[in-house]
């Protein structure tokens, strides 16, 4: 009988229903997908990660090594040692959505609660804006220098304001449409973007120099490792970026594929990013000291060549855009019940422009994109290892109709905790930020009091996650959560304390509202 019962279940999660057209707006928001409407597989999962991170807001990225005074060859062991840093602490964030078929900020319900979940909603807000924007900046600057060349255009606010605006716009369009528009789009960036760095190799054979070292007065930071440390943070946060978002994909992915294949997609998507990351190094030696990089690269570029910069930058812009806007859009909606998916994108794309505009005419485009990685950094790693950690105690298992109590308008469930708040992973994760953000060194917007502590060298990742791990734990251990939390297979590690869950009832202040707008959206 259990064979039997186990064949019929196997049958039915693989009896799917075909992959909708790109151009079918899709219907779902961050409740949790139907086993038949999971039609993605774990190549997607990989996909979707190298196309949305191969594009010139990866390559600016990985320009700030050559601008902060590394060697060329120092430049590209900060690069790799930033990607497999960011990778690791990434790789676990791919095991949810198929486990709980929704994104990872509702997920993290089973950690922060039901209402604490909106951790991960600000987080992904945080990091959505921060890379949309870079995103659109990069690639409308990309075409400006192309039009200026070629098409002698005087460079003008006007100009870029054109840009930015039509590339943000495609954007938002593609995202409105969802899921698989965007996957369409990721492919075309992964083709188009890696064969213009492969021609990168002919384009400047005769002006790249591997031998570029600007020597120990170079150093931003005032030494070596400093330096270097500095240069690895800025990297790794681009697969740090991935942690809110990698659930908004993997949730389309059948529950019964196995982990290995879940976390291989994300190591090898992520090394991947290499691609992106090293044609920003080598490039960045090219035009070092110029104020603007793509600008300038675009001089320096063959015409030929100049003209691919300006084709692949707009599919490029459309690729970080539309994966960094998805998910936010998504879970925004969620904590906001009265908005749609399509209007949470709508408003949180024209928020995001308006950052873009005010970014170019009152602020430095590099400090403002060291400052915003800096905090991505600080704030979604101990975020990160915190859900990492309460996915090995709870041996992976989830229960997915209670997850979603505080979207359906209700109270109660096995995730209810103190008022729908599990203060263990709250204070954790807020006692981590802070004292995190305390050892920070992200000039001129974030500056801790203690960022001399390692002589120069940044603690700040290093403290925030011993911190958030040793915090949680800590709570685990000496407040037991209810064993109802853990599922059927109880607790890995750490003690229980008896208990029944709350009971899922209608929360009469605002489920009824809340109810009807998701109807309506």
């Amino acid at each position: 009988m259990t064979t039997n019962r186990a064949v019929a279940e196997e049958l039915e999660v693989v009896a799917v229903n075909a992959r909708p057209k790109v151009t079918d707006i899709e219907v779902h928001g961050v409740d949790t997908i139907p086993d038949a409407d999971r039609t993605s597989n774990w190549f997607d999962l990989l996909r979707i990660q190298f196309g949305g991170a191969n594009t010139f807001a990866t390559v600016l990225l990985g320009t700030f090594p050559i601008v902060l005074g590394l060697s060329f060859w120092q430049a590209v062991l900060a690069t790799v040692s930033g990607v497999l840093l960011g990778t690791v602490f990434l790789m676990p964030m791919g095991l949810f959505g198929p486990k709980t078929g929704t994104n990872n900020a509702v997920s993290s319900a089973a950690f922060f609660g039901v209402r604490g979940r909106i951790v991960g909603s600000f987080l992904s807000l945080l990091t959505a804006i921060a890379f949309y924007s870079i995103s659109v900046w990069v690639s409308g600057d990309a075409l400006v220098g192309a039009l200026t060349r070629l098409g002698g255009i005087p460079d003008s606010l006007g100009l870029r304001t054109v840009v930015y605006g039509i590339i943000g716009i495609i954007v938002i369009v593609v995202v409105v449409y969802g899921f698989q528009f965007m996957l369409l789009v990721n492919k075309t960036a992964v083709i188009a973007n890696t064969l213009l760095i492969l021609l990168a190799i002919v384009a400047f054979s005769g002006t790249f120099d591997p031998s570029y070292n600007p020597g120990p007065a170079g150093f931003a930071l005032g030494g070596f490792w400093a330096t270097f440390v500095a240069s690895a943070l800025i990297v790794a946060s681009n697969p740090i970026s991935f942690g809110a978002f990698l659930g908004d994909w993997s949730r389309y992915i059948p529950r019964n594929t196995p982990k290995r294949k879940l976390l291989a997609a994300t190591l090898f998507g992520q090394l991947l990013t290499l691609i992106p990351f090293l044609f920003g190094v080598a490039t960045a030696t090219i035009v070092a000291g110029k104020a603007d990089y793509v600008v300038a690269l675009i001089q320096a570029s063959p015409i030929w060549y100049a003209v691919l910069l300006m084709v692949v930058a707009f599919i490029g812009g459309l690729s970080t855009g539309t994966t960094s806007l998805y998910g936010t859009g998504l879970d925004f909606s969620s904590v906001f019940p009265r908005f749609s998916r399509v209007q949470a994108t709508i408003g949180i794309g024209i928020v995001a422009f308006l950052f873009i505009l005010t970014g170019r005419i009152f602020f430095d485009l590099l400090g403002a994109v060291n400052a915003f990685v800096g905090a991505i950094i600080v704030t979604t790693t101990p975020w990160m290892v915190i859900m990492t950690i309460g996915y090995i105690v709870r041996r992976g298992s989830f229960n997915s109709r209670d997850l979603q109590v505080f979207n359906r308008g209700e109270i109660g469930g096995v995730y209810w905790f103190a008022n729908g708040v599990n203060w263990r992973g709250m204070v954790a994760w807020i006692a981590s930020a802070a004292i995190g953000l305390l050892f920070a060194n992200y000039p001129p917007i974030i500056v801790g009091p203690f960022i001399n502590a390692g002589g120069g060298i940044d603690l700040s990742l290093a403290v925030a996650v011993i911190s958030g791990a040793v915090l949680y734990l800590g709570a685990l251990l000496l407040f037991p959560e209810p064993r109802y939390a853990f599922g059927a297979r109880g607790a890995l590690g750490v003690p229980t304390r008896a208990g029944e869950p709350p009971v899922i009832e209608a929360d009469h202040a605002s489920g009824a509202a809340r109810a009807a707008a998701r109807r309506s959206g």
